[in-house]
């Protein structure tokens, strides 16, 4: 049941549809360790059944820690530094349906010029494998500045973010971080390439973004690679936990050719 729970994260299959593909695709079924021939497939109730259960006993977060802790003994892992930042998981906005009401644990948020309703998922990855190693999910309008203290693992000495986290190092408790924010566009942009000061500050944005960038690589696994860019449930638990599991199998993803050259 669990590795069909996977299947259904990594291809975005909603539980009827999962009961399908278990019956249609034989590759499926190998992976889920189901025996070909006459016999009786999991159901959409069982699938079901095992994802409440999962949620109940909060088992997608220690299974995420479990695989960290994996990660971690293989020196994938580290904690000299970290990358913050967030990303907007998209809620449906329609009330056309049983209900006639949103959901309401998830909010709006203007980014730019535009309105988005969802959720927010945070989180800290490892500035040198670019590996997750805390995340949380909140409404869309809880601000980056108020998740990072609960992303952060304690053992870091520089933490490196965009320039939305402006101001953290007021709100952190974290008082023996060396923080590392970018500078906004508009400043960068102000910059005089002809000025020596301007130009090395200029340089040391583009180191600092370098680091930065790798937090993006998780986002895009979650989005591109699992296909996953709304929310598929009611509720917020029942999203952060889906979440939590993706985000254990981006981990999963990015480190499986060193990984596979260990148990090689």
């Amino acid at each position: 049941m669990l590795r069909i729970h996977f299947l259904q994260q990594w291809f975005g299959l909603s539980d009827p549809a999962m009961e399908e593909a278990l019956f249609d695709v034989p590759l499926y079924r190998e992976f889920a360790l189901l025996p070909d021939g006459p016999v009786r497939l999991p159901d959409e109730s069982t699938i079901l059944r095992f994802r409440h259960l999962l949620e109940k006993h909060g088992l997608a977060a220690q299974m995420f820690a479990a695989v960290n802790a994996m990660l971690t003994a293989q020196g994938l892992l580290l904690k000299t530094g970290s990358v913050v930042d967030a990303t907007l998981i998209h809620a449906p906005s329609s009330t056309k349906n049983s209900t006639g009401t949103r959901d309401p644990e998830m909010h709006q948020t203007k980014k730019g010029n535009n309105w988005y309703f969802g959720m927010k998922a945070h989180i800290a990855v490892d500035a040198d494998s670019g590996l997750v190693h805390h995340e949380l999910c909140t409404a869309a309008n809880v601000h980056d500045l108020h998740a990072v203290d609960r992303l952060l693992h304690g053992a870091e000495r520089h933490v490196f973010a965009d320039s939305g986290y402006r101001g953290i190092a007021k709100w952190s408790r974290r008082k023996r971080v060396k923080w590392s924010i970018a500078m906004t566009p508009g400043h960068r942009r102000a910059l005089d390439m002809n000025d020596p000061i301007d130009a090395l500050t200029d340089g040391i944005e583009r180191l600092k973004a370098s680091v930065r960038a790798k937090v993006e690589h998780p986002f895009r696994v979650l989005k591109r690679q699992f296909g996953y860019t709304k929310t598929r449930y009611r509720g917020l638990a029942k999203n952060a936990a889906q979440v939590t599991t993706l985000f254990m199998l981006s981990n999963l993803w990015m480190a499986r050719r060193k990984l596979q050259g260990v148990a090689g």
